[in-house]
């Protein structure tokens, strides 16, 4: 299964959370850490927010701290929360897709338990299981 960059993005923002459960952080500086889009980190954080995963705080001295301890967010939920909008093949759309094999196919079913065995074992960890211990380093352009 893959997973999109918002949820990559999103997990990676929760696991240096983690790290430091009480600190607030800004979406530059977790950008920076981990060299990644800004703009798509404050799209990922607002989702994380919707979630309940963060707070956020607007205006001087804002930023985002996680809204839950580590350990008590399964990495499961969170993957099925940023998920939630991209099916892993059409016919799991929520109209069902086009694909003409849908009314007869075998594969469906089994693509459909693949997927929740995956976000099974992802229930099985928390969030404080994959804190980032420390800030990563920055690395350097080629």
């Amino acid at each position: 299964m893959r997973l999109t960059a918002f949820t990559d993005f999103g997990l990676r923002a929760l696991m240096r959370l983690a790290a430091e459960p009480e600190r607030s952080f800004t979406s530059d500086e977790i950008a920076g850490e981990f060299a990644i889009s800004r703009h798509h980190l404050i799209k990922v954080v607002r989702g994380l927010a919707d979630a309940g995963y963060v707070q956020t705080q607007r205006g001087a001295g804002g930023g985002f701290r996680l809204a839950r301890p580590p350990e008590a967010i399964r990495l499961g939920e969170v993957v099925r929360d940023l998920e939630q909008d991209q099916p892993m093949v059409e016919c799991f759309r929520a109209d069902g897709g086009a694909c003409v094999l849908t009314p007869a196919c075998r594969l469906r079913k089994r693509l459909s338990a693949a997927r929740e065995a995956f976000l099974a074992s992802l229930d099985a960890t928390t969030l404080a299981e994959c804190a980032w211990p420390t800030p990563p380093r920055r690395r350097k352009a080629a």
